[in-house]
């Protein structure tokens, strides 16, 4: 009895091991569909389009500096924090803006009341001069003097608005909403006029920007909207613009919006620019197998699946385009799932 079991079970062993072998010659590494469906192959017809590479970049981004020279006192921002239009990013030694200020504020107020005498002394002579008490020449004299205290509180305020302005850019302040990417300073740093300090980027709309032959963007204009491509994300795009920018070569930017941040700045980025239409085979992306970087779809020849190996194109709606390993009239099975 017991050799009688022994005999049986490698024997069972024996056949099991027969069929994995079997399946795994047939076809190597396939998972069987599980209720797969098989759905018969046409050609159909598709909108052609060029798909020109380029980069996402953000539509406002600003590199901040300031017309000062002078220490760096305090950076409040730091990469990667997001800011409220109007908020300090950078203040700067400005002691020497303060001095100023008093000798500016000084002086308008002297001005002011130079003015207020000249005022009540013109007014003075006016009326004498109205009863023949004064000659014209001392009239004459009082309006002059008048005239010189207006210029000189005119200049002084000219002055104290200056300062104002000057004194402004020793609080560097972000121009719009955002993130600041780079932050060149740092609290004891020496600054210069003209020198970044820091870099702040709104990337809730990003420009998409292209370079193409100009059959590629002929009836391509302002307002169109295409497909651009962001990494693998499939999104609509409206054309900004198409301007030439070299011998046979043009330049298309599309505005992409960005409000979630879905999508990071300097990202690689397409556009599919369209040309017409053309003829293709298109397949329910359930069908496509992948093994590693090959890819693939079962056909059904005499009944049986056959793992053939395919160049796939981009998948849209579910359908992913066969570029080449299948023809139209082919059978290929949809899996329902995978064992």
């Amino acid at each position: 009895m017991r050799k009688i079991i022994s005999v049986t079970g490698i024997l069972m062993a024996s056949l099991a091991l027969g069929a994995c072998g079997s399946d795994a010659e047939n076809i190597p590494g396939e998972k069987l569909p599980l209720g797969g469906v098989p759905v018969a192959v046409t050609d159909t017809t598709v909108m052609d389009a060029f798909e020109a590479s380029g980069t996402a970049d953000p539509v406002r981004a600003a590199t901040l500096s300031t017309k000062l020279m002078g220490s760096v006192t305090a950076v409040p921002a730091h990469e990667g924090d997001r800011v409220a239009s109007g908020q300090v990013l950078v203040r700067l030694d400005a002691r020497d803006l303060d001095a100023k200020r008093a000798q500016v504020e000084a002086g308008l107020a002297e001005a002011s009341a130079v003015y207020g005498d000249a005022t009540v002394q013109a007014g003075r002579i006016r009326a004498l001069y109205a009863d023949s008490a004064a000659t014209r020449a001392q009239l004459d004299q009082a309006e002059t003097g008048l005239a010189r205290a207006t210029a000189a509180v005119s200049t002084a305020k000219a002055m104290a608005a200056e300062l104002a302005a000057t004194a402004s850019y020793a609080e560097v302040r972000a121009p719009f909403s955002g993130v600041v990417t780079h932050r060149f300073v740092d609290p004891g740093s020496f600054a210069a006029p003209g020198a970044p300090l820091v870099t702040v980027e709104d990337a809730s709309t990003l420009r998409v920007t292209v370079s193409a032959a100009p059959d590629a963007v002929r009836g391509l204009k302002a307002g169109t909207t295409v497909t651009a491509i962001i990494g693998d994300v499939s999104v609509d795009a409206k054309v900004e613009g198409v301007v030439p920018s070299g011998p046979n070569l043009y330049t298309v930017n599309a505005l992409v919006p960005n409000p979630k941040g879905d999508f990071l700045s300097g990202s690689s980025a397409t556009l599919a620019l369209p040309r017409g239409t053309r003829r293709a085979i298109l397949v329910p992306a359930g069908a496509v197998v992948r093994q590693g970087d090959l890819t693939g779809v079962r056909t059904v020849t005499d009944g049986q699946p056959t793992l053939r190996w395919v160049k796939l194109g981009r998948t849209t709606d579910g359908m992913t385009e066969v570029y080449s390993g299948l023809a139209a009239g082919d059978t290929v099975v949809v899996a329902g799932g995978e064992r």
